[in-house]
Order: structure tokens, then C-alpha cells, then sequence
């Protein structure tokens, strides 16, 4: 039964009826050869436009066919007979058209011929009418298959072949210039087939022309019309008994169809529908043309067109275009064929696949058989789209240094390894959300990154540049990265950083704020409080001693960071947390900041600021401030945390050329990286914690980026590398993890850090359920708990601390010398070896010769060789006294004496 089917019929203005469809084969067979010349122009006002256009059977070769042009006028030299153009045509498109454009001049504005050909082509310049009689000279070896020609008056001019147009033959006092057949392809062998077009251009772009009644439109390429705008492109017409095109051929083996402007009509299956949800349409797939670079099926745009269901053989014709980079028909005329029919097989599709293998699969029936894991759902909560992948995916210079040639080997890899899945809807923020299971996607059925999918199911789609899956049915489902527990990282203090998303008290109402750079975060006082919420249940949860916050509004009087402080003290119960009240720093709207437990530290010092005028690599303009300060433990243990916020990716940087792997920027970030090194050397806060310095916050750059390796190659430890490994993570961005949240460790501070590690509760969570509620809609809102899950898009990174008391024990030593007794008092020299045990409880000692004394006897001499080794006198009575001091690590000193002794009397002169 017919669903759906437009007029192929318009009413002209001399009352005839004018076809604007395809013409079905047996329509048409008594009136209409296989191949006639449809539509010329040769003379026009201006520029002249020309053209000649045949009509034929659709997809007809032509490449037999020649129309010529010949030479009509007496006058010219040479004269009529004379081939002044041999014009040649490509194969008939969907519509039956073949157009051959001209340029100006190419046809003669007076009396010409213009004989459709084939046989033996003669050449340009041959005389058809040797002997001038107006006949074609027999025997050239051509046979004219259509003819038609325009007399001018001249009085001696000829045409040949068929039926000539001249002046008058329409009523109007002048020849025509081009004339179309009205209906198209119209061929009773009489003038009456023929409308002369309009002369000053109507119906050709840019020109409005004097279209008038009588006269017909120009429509080179399309349906003949009395109209302008032309009736046109004609909508074609489907039916289950009419022959069809494959769908192999209207997709082509490139990236855009061959057939793009054509009319074609296909059948096939309907394997997908998508006609709710804005693509207004569906997939259909033939039987196949046994070409595999040729894909199957094709997406049918039928916006308000009747509804088609799965299953349905159907039969469509329409014009061929591509859209945002998808193949399409465009319907003109549904009609079905057949329902209830079996699906084919879907094409079993795996990863890693290259565009080509993609796109020989648009539009058709597929399943990935694949365990996928989940690795991008970025556009998840407004697009309903996610990204899968063979595994997951590390950002190339997470692994690998950027000059690494793997680096680009690896972002080629994770390309080909990953496909979207969509939801099959362009509505933004759907509602409801779809799970990748099918299901509704809600709180207790939601996924993280990391998860997989397997079978995969739907139509291969392409759109905007990306190859996606549009599901037919819901994939298996396997949660295979559950949400952690806060992670143990040991030590007796933790410190972790946390960037909190731009958690601003001031309200980015555009009602109220008239600047977009003043105010970020939430919108309404509603979203505030889940913002909050969602922060506050992080913190609460992580515990930290010291916590160190990025992208918290920098207020005046730190109003922003005193909110936090005192919610976070509300859920506690009591005031466990306090804040370092630095005022506002640096001239950004985000700022770093410090909160810590009084009960655990204290700051020791005044807080310091990494910034421009410390170091002028250091870029104010550019990073935040690096906030420094000193803090002790209970047991008098020092450590300094260095707060930082390093430029973004997101935008470029003056004089500064994008680095393909590491971004806009790197430049500035790795000045700034070595900066802060070489400041932090200087002991800023003059609190003697050179080397004890713990580096946190979001530099902006993955661990192999030259800003971490600037940091590393001056002794600063990566904690997370230590700790986690190279699939350590704290931010997904395009699918690929890594970590630009950072805990790097002084080499004095090291011995001390037992543990690290990010804590995957954002990065691996969709946005959706984050307390954000623009563009969503009420029931999106209404996902929402106030559980630390995407509280942020940065993973918080925790460092445990067991810091080592402050060094106040003393060494111990013991020197004695040998001899240290010299019993005969002979006057001579004798050498002495001073023999020195020295310990400290806390590793290494130093040991120094400090003093040397004796006893004040006449001749009484010593003499030192090296540091323990001496030369002394055997005076009788004589004592010599070598003094050592042994110092530890942490300053503590311990002496001791080791004594020589000569004769009885030197005994009792001790």
C-alpha cells in the first residue's frame, strides 16, 4: 500500500499538464524515443548561458552519443553544412537528464542545427552538406537519433534533421534562443513540442529575468518548467514494481556519494527506525551488491512522511545529498512493499577499523561482538552520546614524552581503537537519558568510565564527523569499574588537593551579572547548594589535614573560601577545619587556596606567593599564584605545600604556537614550572624546609609534558608515577585519561610520604549527575545526590605524610689513642693513631679534629700528619689531649677526648 506519495502533476499556464516526475519506461513508450535533445540554449541577454541537455532512460551510457552543432547561416564563412561544435555527454542521471554546459559562444546565435548522433563522429570543421542542397550528404557514416533547429529568417540560411524552430513559429515577432519540451521529453515531431525559454535568463541563479506566459523557464540539469522558480528537482516516484538502483551505488567506495544531486529509487529493509527524535528518518538496506567497499544501506530523510516501522520492505525515491557527512535520500515518495520481514544478519564490526572500513558500513545493520570499555561520556547528559573503545585509553603523553615518536603512535591507535554510540536522537538533553543498556539511565542504573559494553547492536551512522552506532536494542552491560573507597595512602597526616570546579558565593545570574568573567559556578542559589553539597561530602570523606583548593573564587576578604570552610565545619559538627586567610590574590576570578586542621598543623611563617615579581618566567597574566606555606606538626615536624594553578590548554598564548601533543601553552607552564623550583631553593618561607616542599594542584600537563619533567629533572618526585604507576589518572578529556592534578615531593620530604593516589570519584563519572541544572530538564535535574560523585571534573589526589620528628638527639663518640701510654720518656718522636667511634640514631655523622692540646711541658711537641695520625715528644710528664666533635644530620654535636700520656709523671699529672 501507498503511504505516502507527492504530486508529480502541476498545471501550466496554457491549461496543458506538465509532468515534473520520473517517467516510468512503459508511460511513455509511444511518445517518447529512448534519447532525445530535451532542452538547448544558445543565445541569451548578457553572457550568453549555454547549454544542450538530453533526456534518456536514467543511468543510460552515453558515451555513443555526440550532439552536433551545425553551421544554418548563408553568410558565414565557412557556411551552413559546417560542424561548429561536437558536443559529448555523461551517462543520464537518476532523473534521466544528461547536461552539457557550454561556454559562451560555444553555439552560434542564428540559424543552427543540432543533430544528436551516433555511429561514425565526423570531426569539427566537416561539411554534412557537401553540395549545399540543405539534405545530409549520405554515406558519412552517422545516424541522427534526435534533431532540432532555429532559422533566424535569413533568406538562404538551412537547417537539417528534424524540426526547426523559426521565427514566429510561437506567435513571437523573433527566433528563439533555447526552448525546452513541454512536457519533458515531449516528441510528437512538431514545433508545438517546443517552449522557447525565457531570453533575459529566467530561472538561472542570479538572474530574475521577464519570465511571461508562453515562455518556459531555463532549468539546465532539472524538470522543465513554465514556472520560475522551476518546478523542480522533479520528486520521483516510488514503486515495488518499479526497477531500482543498489544502494551500493547511490553510497559509492569514497567518503560523499557519486549520485549527490541525483534521483534515484531504491528498495531494501527497514533496518533502523529513527523518525522520533529529531533525525526524521531511517535506515534501509538492500540485498547488497556484492562490492564490500561499497556500503548497503542508507539513511532516508522523511521528515512529517508517513511511518515506516522495522521490518518494512519499502520502496523510496528521492534526491541522493550528503548531510553533515552522511549519505542520504531525501524522500519524495515512500511506497511498502512488504511487512513483518526478518532483519538481515548484522555485520559483525570490530575495533580497531580504519575510516575506510567505516565507511563502508554507513548506514548499515552492524554489532560490535567486542567487550568495549567506556571512555568518553563528556556529551552524555546533552547529546546522549558516549565513546567505547578496545580498552581504556591513556592521553599519548600521560605514557610517553612528547618528542617519543610512540606518543603519535599511540593518539593514531586510540583513534582507530573507539566509536560513539549515540542514542538515536539530535534533541538536546533527552529526556529520558538512555543507559547504554537501554534502559533509563538513573542513579542506581548509571555507568562510569571504565565499564563495558558487548554486543554492541544498531545502524553504523555517520554525522558532524564522527562514525557513531545509533542502538537498535540495549548492549550487555558489565560494571567493571565500581566506585572506591577513599584511598589509604598511609602516614599519620594526609594532604590532598582538590580543584572544586569553580565554587563561587558570587551567583552567575545573567540577570545579575553583567560580566561573564566575573562570576562562574552555579546559577541560582538552588545550584549553589548542590554544588556545596556534592563538595562538601568529598572533603568530609577525604579527611585531610591540609586540603589544597584550585578554582575557588577569589573574593577580597576570602568570603568563597570562609563559606566552604564553615559548611564543611557544619557537617563535621565543630570548627575542625580552619582556612589561611590570604585576602585576594593575583588578578584572576579563580585563586588557590589553603584549609587545614588546627588540631593536626599549624603554620609556622608567613604564607609566600610564587608570582611575577619572584621570577619574571613566572607569568601573573597567565597562572594563578603559587601559594606557599610552612606548616609544623604536634611532634615540631616542618613541610612546606606549595598550592598551584598552572595556564590551561584551552586557549593559546602570544607568541606561542600550539604544540600538537601538549597544547596551547606549554611554553608558559614549563617557564613557570622551572620558576617555582628555583624560588622554592631560595627557602621562601625561611622556615628551613628546602627539599621539604610537597608540590599539589593542577599543573595543566600530563606527567611526560615538559613542565612535570622540568619539576622532576630538579629532584621533585612525581607521587602519583611512584605510587600508581603509569595508569594513575585524575581528568578524562576526549576519551583519554591521565593525571594533571599533581602531589610532587621535595628529596627531603620523600622518606617521609608513604602513599598517594587519586581518588577516581569525577573523572569517571557522567556530568549528568552533577549539580549543574542548565539545559536540563526536570527529571535530569532530578538526578541528583549529595554523595562526593562529580563534585568536580578533577579527581582529588591524596598524599599520606609520617613526618619525622625534629632531630634534637645528640650523636655519641668515643676516641681513644694508641698508643696512649708511653712508658719510657726518651725524648724521641712517636707517632699516635687516634681511633674515633661515632653513631647517630638517625643515619650519618661527620667527624672533625677540633682542638689539640698538651699539658705545658718544656719540649712538650705534637705534630699532625692527617686527621687522625700524629707525631709527639716523649717528654716525661707530658700529656696530649686530641679533641673530636661528631655532628649529625640535623646539627646536634657530641665531643670527645683522646688522651696520650708519657711516663710515671704524666700518669700522675692527669
Amino acid at each position: 500500500m501507498r503511504r505516502s506519495h507527492r504530486a508529480t502533476v502541476a498545471v501550466v499556464a496554457s491549461g496543458a499538464i506538465a509532468l515534473t516526475g520520473l517517467i516510468a519506461p512503459s508511460a511513455m513508450a509511444a511518445e517518447v524515443p529512448s534519447i532525445v535533445i530535451n532542452e538547448f540554449s544558445a543565445s541569451t541577454a548578457g553572457d550568453d548561458v549555454e547549454y544542450v541537455e538530453l533526456l534518456a532512460t536514467p543511468g543510460t551510457g552515453l558515451s555513443g552519443y555526440r550532439v552536433l552543432e551545425i553551421e544554418g547561416d548563408a553568410t558565414t564563412t565557412p557556411a551552413f553544412g559546417t560542424v561548429d561544435e561536437v558536443i559529448s555527454f555523461p551517462a543520464a542521471d537518476a532523473s534521466g537528464r544528461s547536461l552539457a554546459s557550454l561556454a559562451n559562444g560555444a553555439l552560434e546565435n542564428g540559424s543552427l542545427s543540432l543533430l544528436l548522433v551516433t555511429g561514425t563522429i565526423p570531426a569539427l570543421g566537416s561539411d554534412i552538406d557537401a553540395n549545399d542542397d540543405g539534405v545530409i550528404d549520405e554515406g558519412l557514416g552517422f545516424d541522427v537519433v534526435d534533431a532540432i533547429a532555429v532559422h533566424d529568417g535569413g533568406a538562404s540560411d538551412r537547417t537539417y534533421g528534424g524540426t526547426t524552430l523559426g521565427v514566429a513559429y510561437d506567435g513571437l515577432a523573433f527566433a528563439p534562443g533555447g526552448a525546452s519540451r513541454i512536457p519533458d521529453g515531449t516528441d510528437t515531431g512538431a514545433p508545438a513540442d517546443w517552449v522557447r525559454n525565457d531570453f533575459d535568463r529566467a530561472g538561472i541563479t542570479g538572474f530574475p529575468g521577464t519570465l511571461v506566459t508562453g515562455e518556459a523557464a531555463n532549468t539546465p540539469g532539472a524538470a522543465n518548467s513554465l514556472t520560475v522558480p522551476p518546478v523542480g528537482p522533479p520528486p520521483g516516484e516510488a514503486g515495488c514494481d518499479l526497477e531500482s538502483v543498489s544502494i551500493g551505488s547511490v553510497q559509492g567506495s569514497g567518503a560523499a556519494s557519486p549520485k549527490v544531486g541525483e534521483l534515484v529509487l531504491i528498495e531494501g529493509t527497514v533496518v533502523g527506525d529513527f523518525q522520533v527524535g529529531g533525525f526524521n528518518g531511517y535506515f534501509v538496506q538492500d540485498a547488497g551488491d556484492g562490492d564490500p567497499a561499497t556500503s548497503d544501506g542508507v539513511f532516508v530523510y522523511a521528515p512529517g512522511g508517513d511511518p515506516v516501522s522495522v521490518g518494512d520492505v519499502v520502496s523510496v525515491a528521492g534526491e541522493v545529498k550528503e548531510f553533515e557527512d552522511l549519505t542520504e535520500i531525501d524522500a519524495a515518495d515512500v511506497e511498502v512493499c512488504a511487512t513483518g520481514t526478518a532483519l538481515p544478519e548484522p555485520v559483525a564490526f570490530t575495533l580497531p577499523a580504519t575510516p575506510e572500513q567505516r565507511e563502508a558500513l554507513e548506514g548499515m545493520y552492524v554489532t560490535l561482538p567486542q567487550d568495549l570499555a567506556i571512555l568518553e561520556y563528556f556529551e552524555f547528559a546533552r547529546f546522549g552520546t558516549i565513546d567505547v573503545g578496545v580498552t581504556r585509553q591513556s592521553t599519548p603523553t600521560a605514557r610517553y614524552l612528547p618528542t617519543d615518536p610512540a606518543a603519535t603512535a599511540l593518539a593514531a591507535a586510540n583513534l582507530a581503537e573507539r566509536i560513539t554510540i549515540d542514542d538515536g536522537r539530535s534533541a538536546q538533553n533527552p529526556d529520558p537519558a538512555i543507559h547504554p543498556n537501554g534502559a533509563e539511565f538513573t542513579l542506581s542504573n548509571s555507568f562510569r568510565g571504565g565499564d563495558l559494553v558487548t554486543d554492541v547492536t544498531g545502524i553504523f551512522d555517520q554525522r558532524f564527523g564522527t562514525y557513531a552506532i545509533q542502538p537498535t536494542e540495549g548492549a550487555e552491560y558489565t560494571a567493571a569499574n565500581p566506585r572506591p573507597a577513599v584511598p589509604e595512602v598511609g602516614g599519620d597526616l594526609v594532604v590532598s588537593s582538590f580543584n572544586v570546579l569553580n565554587y563561587f558565593t558570587t551567583l552567575d545570574d545573567p540577570n545579575t551579572t553583567a560580566d561573564d568573567d566575573i562570576a562562574r559556578g552555579a546559577n541560582t542559589a538552588e545550584e549553589f547548594d548542590r554544588q556545596e553539597a556534592k563538595i562538601v561530602s568529598a572533603l568530609a570523606e577525604i579527611d585531610a589535614d591540609v586540603f589544597g583548593l584550585i578554582e575557588i573564587e577569589n573574593n577580597a576578604d576570602s568570603q568563597a573560601l570562609a563559606t566552604l570552610t564553615a559548611a564543611l565545619n557544619e557537617r563535621l559538627g565543630s570548627d575542625v577545619y580552619d582556612y589561611l586567610e590570604t585576602g585576594k590574590i593575583g588578578t584572576d576570578v579563580i585563586t588557590t587556596a589553603l584549609m587545614y586542621k588546627p588540631a593536626s598543623v599549624t603554620p609556622v611563617g608567613d604564607f609566600q606567593l610564587m608570582d611575577q615579581s619572584k621570577d619574571p618566567r613566572w607569568l601573573d597574566n597567565r597562572n594563578r599564584p603559587g601559594l606557599t606555606q610552612t606548616f609544623e606538626d604536634a611532634d615540631g615536624a616542618t613541610f612546606t605545600v606549595v598550592v598551584n594553578h598552572l595556564k590551561s590548554k584551552g586557549s593559546a598564548c602570544t607568541g606561542e604556537a600550539e604544540d600538537p601533543l601538549q597544547g596551547n601553552c606549554n611554553l608558559v607552564r614549563t617557564n613557570a614550572a622551572n620558576a617555582l623550583a628555583d624560588w622554592l631553593a631560595t627557602d621562601p618561607t625561611g622556615q628551613g624546609t628546602v627539599g621539604r616542599e610537597l608540590i599539589i594542584g593542577d599543573l595543566n600537563a600530563y606527567d611526560k609534558e615538559d613542565p612535570i619533567t622540568a619539576l622532576t629533572a630538579k629532584g621533585f618526585i612525581d607521587l602519583n608515577r611512584k605510587y600508581q604507576g603509569e595508569d594513575a589518572y585524575s581528568y578524562v578529556f576526549d576519551g583519554q585519561q591521565g593525571y594533571l592534578d599533581h602531589a610532587l615531593a621535595g628529596p627531603g620530604l620523600v622518606a617521609d610520604v608513604r602513599g598517594a593516589s587519586p581518588w577516581n570519584i569525577n573523572a569517571d563519572e557522567p556530568s549528568l549527575i552533577d549539580y549543574d541544572m542548565s539545559f536540563k530538564l526536570p527529571a535530569q535535574d532530578a538526578l541528583f545526590a549529595a554523595d562526593p560523585y562529580r563534585s568536580s571534573d578533577h579527581d582529588p589526589v591524596l598524599v599520606g605524610l609520617d613526618l619525622t620528628p625534629p632531630d634534637t638527639t645528640a650523636p655519641t663518640i668515643e676516641a681513644i689513642a694508641w698508643p696512649s701510654f708511653i712508658l719510657i720518656p726518651n725524648n724521641k718522636e712517636r707517632t699516635v693513631r687516634v681511633y674515633i667511634d661515632a653513631d647517630d640514631d638517625r643515619g650519618e655523622v661527620t667527624v672533625e679534629l677540633t682542638k689539640v692540646q698538651t699539658n705545658g711541658k718544656a719540649r712538650a711537641k705534637v705534630t699532625q700528619i692527617d686527621e687522625r695520625t700524629f707525631s709527639v715528644t716523649a717528654v716525661n710528664g707530658a700529656v696530649y689531649r686530641f679533641t673530636y666533635t661528631a655532628t649529625d644530620a640535623a646539627g646536634n654535636t657530641a665531643t670527645d677526648t683522646a688522651y696520650v700520656v708519657v711516663g710515671i709523671k704524666g700518669l700522675l699529672g692527669l
